[in-house]
């Protein structure tokens, strides 16, 4: 009888202990699945800022170079530049437009947009799972203080004799991160002088 009850309590307790081990694996489990998705959060917000800087670069570069100049649609995102002139009441800024879509849709977007493949032209796969896209807005010339819509102050303003003819530039960009499924958005606001 002595043996059959310490037989019943060793299996009770060999029962608890499995118990108390699956549950600690669900834990480590959960916790590595959490932090899988803050790396793959953070690989998409890095990769997106880094094509904020990319593009930003590219918009300097080019206002120093008269032979090339940016192209922006008018009423579409070119395919050379990835840029559209901003008109509020114009087709790609309705709401099933390119840029409104571009700049609002929760998943990845296929076919809107340029690809960014880094500094070195190699891209950021298989580290992400796509490479970046960004999309250019020309939202115009800045102007003088006392006109109306944008001006702009300072050491290239109207009152240092400087004349630049300086554009504000909106970038949208989106990112991945290792897995497809977590994609980043962010937008940053830019001008230069134009060639």
């Amino acid at each position: 009888m002595q043996r059959g009850f310490a037989l019943l309590m060793a299996l009770i307790f060999l029962v608890l202990l499995s118990m108390f081990a699956i549950a600690a694996s669900q834990h480590s489990l959960l916790q590595e699945r959490m932090a899988g998705s803050l790396r793959h959060a953070q690989q998409a917000r890095m990769a997106a800022e880094a094509t904020l800087r990319g593009v930003e670069y590219k918009l300097w570069s080019l206002a120093s170079q008269a032979s090339a100049p940016l192209h922006c649609g008018e009423n579409f995102i070119t395919q050379d530049d990835g840029c559209v002139i901003y008109r509020a009441d114009a087709a790609p800024y309705t709401a099933n437009g390119a840029v409104t879509r571009f700049q609002t849709a929760a998943g990845w977007i296929d076919g809107i947009g340029l690809s960014y493949e880094g500094p070195t032209g190699g891209g950021y796969t298989p580290a992400l799972a796509r490479n970046p896209i960004y999309i250019i807005e020309d939202l115009g010339s800045e102007r003088p203080p006392g006109v109306s819509g944008l001006h702009e102050s300072g050491n290239t303003g109207p009152n240092n004799g400087g004349q630049l003819d300086t554009h504000l530039y909106r970038i949208t960009a989106r990112a991945t991160g290792g897995n497809a499924n977590v994609v980043s958005v962010v937008q940053s606001t830019f001008n230069a002088p134009r060639p």
